[in-house]
């Protein structure tokens, strides 16, 4: 079993880091503040799992690729997803 555990904020990094956390979710940052925020889990952990989400799109994706968290969740593929029109019609045999 692993403990992921959901930061936005280096205090919140640390802590987590300090309790064995498994995998850490970096939520709702820029860019800028995840490549911080991994540099900082990097630091206290070199081997822990990084994961990125939060207003990832396909248009800024490579951005938070490179700001170096192993796993990136992107929402924006399922509750962004436009609907299919389709129709159904049914004949009488």
């Amino acid at each position: 079993h692993k403990i992921e555990v959901e930061v936005s904020k280096e205090s919140d990094l640390r802590e987590a880091v300090r309790s064995g956390a498994d995998i850490i979710l970096l939520d709702n940052l820029s860019p800028e503040e995840t490549a911080r925020m991994v540099e900082v889990a990097r630091a206290l952990a070199p081997n822990l799992l990084l994961e990125s989400s939060g207003g990832i799109t396909l248009e800024n994706v490579r951005a938070y690729a490179e700001a170096g968290a192993n796993l990136i969740s992107i929402g924006a593929l399922t509750h962004s997803a436009r609907a299919m029109d389709i129709s159904f019609k049914i004949q009488p045999a």
